[in-house]
């Protein structure tokens, strides 16, 4: 692996990219420290802690991981790049119901640019009225902020929180362009491991010799499963028949398609958070509302049952969005390509689809034993640790997907990658 470090940094364009990925981190985080303006750090990190243990707790904790404790110094990124994320979703539930975003998703690259426009300008509008409502809601408390004119405060602070949000947008789109890794996704990883320190300070603190090794075994073993799971994809063969046109000789070759295993992502997690958080918050502002905080409390049978339940239809929903079996089908006949064994259009749609299902299953399950395993170390460990879950998902992923462009670079300029067995698809 250090032999592997060392040839990266060789490679003009390769150091140049790594470089330039490290420098945007660093503005990142030191981004992460600035304050919005007229607002009293000392006041809110008061406030904030409050939250925390309130009904809403598991909700604010859950957000504070992406920001990367921006939402905790309440800065200029504490928003994060969330509204960017809830725009691309929204996006991609809408191309699978509105005929012309797919067709301009197939126009080439021009299609492209227009649709990442169309995200840009959503980002802008969720951002703001994200922005508008959070400082709305704190300008009443007056021992929070420092601005004496409310509606000044509000537009102060709505402006610096867009700001935030585009400019990270920005860096994002700069990383994916001129560094190492999708830009957005490298912005999160940084966040959620840089949470890391904290939670080992929390363990060493709280931890005896016995459960350190149980949390640490837990740990390598999630790991390792989400790696596994996150390469892991099934594939269909398909044949396509020889012809002649001309003196040109079209097809004769055998190719596949890779279903992978865990074909949603971290996008049914984020999902059931989303929804399972509403009887949290409305227990906030009920008068009796206690009776249903210990329902829905983040470590209740009732919450991690719901939660599991949703985890795993939403996988399903997910994957039947971002896999259309009755294109892929249409597809493989129009260029005169067939699974063997299997009559091209409708009997190859039913196989792609049967087996799509088996494998979402895995999927799913996978799925939902991380989403809960945050919930079982901090019943286990009696602390609010984030290992597994959405964090440790998004984490894994973005390092396999920096590791395998890296070693892309590597092999095409004849040096020797990360491993020298069980090759990383960079390497295929």
């Amino acid at each position: 692996m250090w032999k592997a470090l060392k040839n990266a940094f060789k490679i003009p364009e390769l150091r140049e990219r790594i470089l330039f990925t490290l420098f945007a981190l660093v503005i990142f985080r030191l981004g992460v420290y600035i304050p919005i303006p007229g607002i009293d750090a000392d006041a809110w990190s008061s406030f904030f802690a409050g939250l925390a243990e309130g009904a809403a707790g598991g909700f604010i904790g859950f957000f504070d991981v992406f920001t990367g404790g921006a939402l905790e110094n309440f800065s200029l990124f504490a928003l994060s790049v969330t509204p960017y994320i809830n725009a691309t979703i929204m996006l991609q539930l809408l191309t699978a119901v509105v005929p012309s975003l797919k067709e301009m998703l197939k126009e080439g690259e021009e299609g492209k640019k227009k649709y990442q426009k169309i995200t840009r300008y959503l980002t802008i509008f969720i951002a703001t009225l994200q922005a508008f409502l959070l400082t709305l809601s704190l300008s009443g408390n007056v021992a929070l902020v420092a601005v004496p004119n409310r509606m000044l405060f509000v537009l102060l602070a709505t402006t610096s929180l867009v700001g935030g949000t585009m400019f990270l947008m920005w860096l994002g789109e700069r990383i994916t362009e001129k560094g190492i890794g999708n830009g957005i996704s490298v912005l999160i990883f940084a966040g959620i491991v840089a949470r890391y320190p904290q939670y080992l300070v929390q363990a060493a603190v709280a931890l005896n010799p016995i459960e350190w090794a149980a949390l640490i075994g837990i740990t390598v073993l999630t790991i390792i499963g989400i790696i596994y799971i996150q390469m892991g994809e099934r594939r269909i063969e398909v044949q396509y028949a020889r012809r002649v046109a001309g003196r040109r000789v079209y097809g004769g070759v055998s190719t596949h398609i890779p279903i992978k295993v865990n074909q949603g992502g971290v996008i049914p997690i984020i999902f059931a958070s989303a929804i399972m958080t509403l009887p949290q918050m409305i227990s906030s502002v009920l008068p009796e509302g206690n009776v249903l905080a210990r329902l829905f409390g983040f470590t209740s049978p009732l919450y991690l049952s719901l939660y599991g339940l949703m985890v795993f239809f939403f996988t399903y929903f997910y994957s039947t969005l971002v896999f259309d079996v009755k294109d892929v089908a249409n597809n493989i006949k129009n260029y005169g390509g067939y699974v063997p064994g299997i009559r091209p259009g409708y009997p190859t749609e039913q196989y792609i689809h049967r087996v799509l299902t088996r494998v979402t299953f895995m999927g799913a399950l996978f799925l939902v034993i991380i989403a809960l395993l945050p919930s079982a170390i901090q019943g286990f460990v009696g602390i609010p640790i984030m290992i597994g879950g959405t964090s440790t998902l998004i984490a894994v992923g973005v390092a396999l997907d920096i590791l395998q462009q890296i070693e892309s670079h590597l092999i095409v300029r004849h040096y020797e990658g990360f491993v020298k067995k069980g090759r990383l698809r960079g390497r295929r």
